[in-house]
C-alpha cells in the first residue's frame, strides 16, 4: 500500500485530490497548511508528496528544501504558477515533477504512477518494504505500520543483515563478528540477545524476528510460517 500525502491550503482541491488518488494499491491523506504537513511527515512514512507552492504559512519551494534535507521522499509541486522560471526553480531544489494549476486528473496520476515506480527502483538497492514495513538503511529511516522507529546504530546493524538474508538462519557467531567489528577482542554473548529483544519490541516483529534454537535467528518474509 503506497502512501501519498498531499498538502494543499484548498480543502475541497485537497478531498477530490484524496479521492482521485485512492485505489486498492495506494491511500492518499491531505494538510492545508505546512505546520500540519511537519507533524505528519515526522510520525507516518510517505511513498510521495503532492506540494502546494502557495500555503498560509510559508513557501513551497522553501519545504521543498526542508523535505529533501530530511527524507528521500519525492515532491510533485502542484501550483498556480505557471513561469518559466517556477518550474526550473522547482525541479533544480529537487522537486520530482512540477504540474499547474488547471490540470487533468487522469494527468496527475499518471504522474503521480511514474514517480511511484522511480522511486521504487531507486529504493531497491538499500532498503526494504513490506506490507507492514519500511526500512531505508541509507537514510536511516525505519517503518512500521507507517509509525517511526528509532533504531540505535547496533540494532540497525543487525536488522540489515537480517533482512538482507531473510529466510536464511544466521548463527549467533556470524551475527556477533558482524556487527560488533570494533577490535573488541570479547563480546558478551548477552548482548546479541539484548539487541533481538529490543529490535523486536520497536518493530513488533515478534512473529518476524524468529529464534532457531541453538543456532541463532532468521527473518521470516511471512509472519505466519
Amino acid at each position: 500500500m503506497k502512501n501519498i500525502l498531499i498538502i494543499e491550503d484548498d480543502s475541497a482541491l485537497t478531498a477530490g485530490l484524496c479521492r482521485a488518488l485512492a485505489s486498492d494499491e495506494c491511500r492518499s491523506a491531505g494538510c492545508h497548511c505546512l505546520r500540519e504537513a511537519r507533524k505528519l511527515l515526522q510520525s507516518n512514512f510517505y511513498d510521495l508528496v503532492v506540494l502546494d507552492v502557495n500555503l498560509p504559512d510559508g513557501n513551497g519551494f522553501d519545504f521543498l528544501q526542508e523535505i529533501k534535507r530530511s527524507y528521500t521522499t519525492p515532491v510533485i509541486l502542484l501550483t498556480a504558477n505557471d513561469l518559466e522560471t517556477d518550474i526550473v526553480t522547482g525541479l533544480e531544489l529537487g522537486a520530482e515533477d512540477y504540474i499547474t494549476k488547471p490540470f487533468s486528473l487522469a494527468v496527475l496520476r499518471a504522474r503521480v504512477n511514474a514517480a511511484l515506480r522511480r522511486k521504487n527502483t531507486e529504493r531497491a538497492a538499500s532498503s526494504y518494504l513490506s506490507e507492514h514495513y519500511f526500512f531505508d538503511f541509507d537514510k536511516m529511516e525505519f517503518f512500521c505500520d507507517n509509525e517511526r522507529a528509532e533504531l540505535s546504530k547496533t540494532e540497525q546493524k543487525l536488522l540489515r543483515l537480517l533482512v538482507e538474508n531473510a529466510e536464511i538462519t544466521l548463527s549467533r557467531d556470524r551475527l556477533i563478528d558482524s556487527i560488533w567489528t570494533d577490535g573488541a577482542e570479547y563480546v558478551d554473548e548477552n548482548a546479541l540477545s539484548v539487541t533481538i529483544k529490543r529490535l523486536r519490541d520497536k518493530l513488533k516483529a515478534q512473529e518476524h524476528i524468529k529464534t532457531v534454537y541453538g543456532i541463532g535467528y532468521v527473518w521470516k518474509k511471512d509472519a505466519n510460517k
